[in-house]
This record gives structure tokens, C-alpha cells and sequence, in this order.
């Protein structure tokens, strides 16, 4: 599993609308693309708890292909040509499980992205990490979840699905626009390894 993500940050009076119609258009484009296990269509609003307005989707890949298709294929260079390239970000997938909530449909996303401390063994810090994946997995309105690290900047980054739009979880929230998951039940439970 890889987990990736970019961020489109956009100006402070930016029409959020402009971006709830782009996904209600076309979000379902990738309701069957190969390799996906889940996309989130996220957005955040400057002024309804966010500091930005920001378009933030995270994906779950079954298999890295389907990421190369997807980051050199037509539906992301739309979105270069209409925002400009922006850093994608990806995490070797650590584990992911679903919720007490699987199947309902998520309303918002929590991301939470934490450095590996310098002086932690890094298998410590993932053994912590997925014990807390665990936890949150059990926990009431959880869809699904997901842990992942980048061995590069040394980060875990922690990917919550819930059911509820005020989760009251830590980390950055996001209302969930659609998700496509046309291989969700192909993504692998509990650790990756």
C-alpha cells in the first residue's frame, strides 16, 4: 500500500464553490480506476476552523502503477494545467483498518503528520504508531484508517475517515467531498509487512 497526497492551498477569498463543482463533476471519474484502493476528495475552509481554504485529496494505492497512471495520466495533468504542479507527497503504507462505521459514508478526514523523534529506534516509533492505529480504529464513528511513514523525512503520517463532520480528533480536519474506492476491499488489513 502507498498513501499520497498533495495540497492545493488557495487565496483566502477563493469561491470554495468552484471546487465543490469541479468534484461533484468529476469525482467519480476514478470510481473504478485500477490500483485505487480509496480516494478522499477533501477541502478545508478558511473560516470554518481551517487558516486556509485549501484542496487536499488523499489516496490509498493498492499498487504503485495505479499511482504512476494516475500522477502521469490525464486526470492529474488537468488538474496541473488548472492549478499548477503541486508537491505530491507519498508514504510506504504501513497498516490500515476499518472502523466500526465501515460502509457508511465519511464526512470528514483527519490527517496528522508527526516526526519520528531523532532519538527514537524507528521500529519503536512505528510499533507505538500502529498500536495507536489500532485504538483509533475501534473508536466510535471511525470508517477507516490508515498509517504510513516516510523513511526520507523520517514522518508518520496518520489518516482517519469518520462519519461524523466534527470528529474532534487531533490533527488537520477536512469535510470529505466523495470518495472513490473502487478496490477498498482489496487495501490489506492491519500491518503491511
Amino acid at each position: 500500500m502507498q498513501a499520497m497526497s498533495y495540497e492545493i492551498t488557495l487565496p483566502s477569498d477563493y469561491d470554495m464553490g468552484i471546487v465543490r463543482a469541479r468534484v461533484a463533476a468529476k469525482g467519480h471519474l476514478l470510481d473504478d480506476f485500477p490500483g485505487l484502493g480509496l480516494k478522499a476528495y477533501l477541502i478545508r475552509e478558511r473560516g470554518a476552523g481551517s487558516p486556509v481554504n485549501q484542496y487536499a485529496p488523499f489516496y490509498l494505492w493498492n499498487a504503485p502503477e495505479g499511482m504512476n497512471a494516475f500522477l502521469w495520466g490525464p486526470g492529474f495533468q488537468g488538474l496541473v494545467d488548472d492549478f499548477g504542479r503541486p508537491e505530491v507527497q507519498h508514504w510506504a503504507g504501513l497498516a490500515y483498518e476499518e472502523g466500526p462505521s465501515a460502509g457508511a459514508l465519511p464526512r470528514a478526514a483527519v490527517r496528522l503528520r508527526q516526526p519520528v523523534p531523532a532519538r527514537m529506534r524507528p521500529a519503536d516509533a512505528v510499533g507505538a504508531a500502529l498500536e495507536e492505529t489500532r485504538r483509533t480504529a475501534a473508536l466510535p464513528g471511525v470508517v477507516a484508517t490508515a498509517l504510513a511513514v516516510d523513511p526520507c523525512r523520517w514522518e508518520l503520517v496518520h489518516f482517519t475517515l469518520w462519519e461524523r463532520p466534527e470528529p474532534g480528533a487531533p490533527g488537520e480536519l477536512y469535510e470529505v467531498l466523495h470518495v472513490s474506492s473502487p478496490e477498498a476491499d482489496r487495501l490489506r488489513r492491519g500491518p503491511q509487512w
